[in-house]
C-alpha cells in the first residue's frame, strides 16, 4: 500500500510537468511573475488535496501511536524503494521544468526541484510514522533523497538528463494467490504486484558517444516469486523468491520533434515507460532471451 500512496503524490505533480513542456531552459528573459503564480498555485493545491485524500483513505481508520520507524528494507527485494527513487526523480524532473517556464535560471530551478522532489515525500512519512498500521522507513526517507539526487547531479553535471529512470509492468500467476494484498485487477496488480513491476535506468547513449539518437540502452531490476514481503515467510510458505537482471534496447520518444505542445506533453509522459523490445534476462535461472519483455 505504499507504493499506492507515493504514486497518488506523484500523479498530484504530473500537470504541472505539463506546463513545463514550454519552458525554454537557456531563457535570459527576466522572472515570469504570473507564470510562476500559476504554477505555485497549482501544484500546491494538488499536493494540499492529495495529502488530505491520503489521510482520510489510508490514516482515518488506522489507531495514532508515538512517532516511531519501522524498518522494512528487507521487504520485497527492494522493489518498492526503487519506486520512491523512480517517483521522486521525475517531481523534480517536473518542478524544475516548470519553474523553468517562470523564467527561473536554470541552475536554481534545477536546485529548487531537487529538494521540492525529496520535500514532498516528507509528510507522507510522518504520517506513517504516527500510523498504528505503519511506522516511518528510513530505507524509504534515503530512496526519495536518491531519485532527486540522481536528477540533481546530471543537471548539474551535464545540464541534461542523460539517464532516464523507467518503468514496465507484467502480469504474474502471484497476485491471484493474494489479491488482496497484490492486487485483484489490473490497475491494482499494476500498483501493488512487485513481482510484475520492472525499473529500469535508459541510457541516451547518443549523449555520450556516436548512436543513433533515438535508441536508447536500458538496463533494469526486478524481482519474482514474492508471494509475501520478506524472504523467510515466502520461504516457509514455499516460495523461494529472487531477483532478476535485464539488458534491453529502449526508444528515446524525447528524440522525436514537434511543435505541438500537447505531443511534447505526451511524449514527455510515455518517455517514463520502458518500450517492450527483446531483453536478455540473468537471474539463479540462469541467463535467458525474452522476444519481447515488458
Amino acid at each position: 500500500m505504499v507504493r499506492i500512496r507515493f504514486l497518488f503524490i506523484l500523479i498530484s505533480f504530473l500537470p504541472t510537468s505539463l506546463i513545463a513542456q514550454y519552458a525554454d531552459s537557456t531563457t535570459t528573459q527576466p522572472i515570469n511573475s504570473r507564470r510562476l503564480a500559476t504554477f505555485v498555485t497549482s501544484a500546491s493545491v494538488l499536493y494540499t488535496g492529495s495529502l488530505i485524500g491520503l489521510s482520510e483513505l489510508w490514516y482515518k481508520e488506522s489507531e495514532q501511536q508515538k512517532f516511531q520507524f519501522f524498518n522494512d528494507n528487507s521487504e520485497w527485494k527492494q522493489v518498492d524503494k526503487i519506486g520512491h527513487f523512480y517517483s521522486t526523480f521525475y517531481i523534480s524532473n517536473g518542478t524544475a521544468r516548470a519553474l523553468r517556464w517562470g523564467n527561473v535560471k536554470q541552475s536554481k530551478a534545477d536546485l529548487i526541484g531537487a529538494l521540492t522532489g525529496c520535500l514532498a515525500m516528507l509528510p507522507i512519512e510522518i504520517l506513517d510514522g504516527y500510523s498504528n498500521d505503519y511506522g516511518a522507513s528510513t530505507g524509504d526517507l534515503l530512496a526519495n533523497a536518491g531519485g532527486s539526487l540522481f536528477y540533481f547531479t546530471q543537471a548539474a553535471i551535464w545540464k541534461e538528463i542523460r539517464i532516464w529512470p523507467k518503468f514496465s509492468f507484467h502480469n504474474t500467476r502471484y497476485s491471484s494467490l493474494r489479491p488482496a494484498l497484490l492486487g485483484d485487477n489490473v490497475t491494482s496488480k499494476i500498483l501493488k504486484d512487485y513481482n510484475g513491476q520492472t525499473y529500469w535506468l535508459s541510457f541516451d547513449v547518443d549523449k555520450f558517444m556516436e548512436f543513433p539518437k533515438w535508441l536508447n540502452i536500458a538496463v533494469g531490476y526486478g524481482a519474482e516469486r514474492m508471494v509475501y514481503a520478506r524472504d523467510s515467510e515466502n520461504l516457509a510458505n514455499g516460495y523461494e523468491s529472487f531477483r532478476q537482471y535485464y539488458i534491453a534496447f529502449d526508444l528515446d520518444l524525447s528524440a522525436i520533434k514537434t511543435n505541438s505542445k500537447f505531443m511534447k506533453s505526451l511524449l514527455y509522459f510515455a518517455n517514463m515507460i520502458k518500450i517492450p523490445a527483446p531483453t536478455i534476462e540473468f537471474s539463479k535461472k540462469g541467463c535467458r532471451f525474452h522476444p519481447y519483455y515488458f
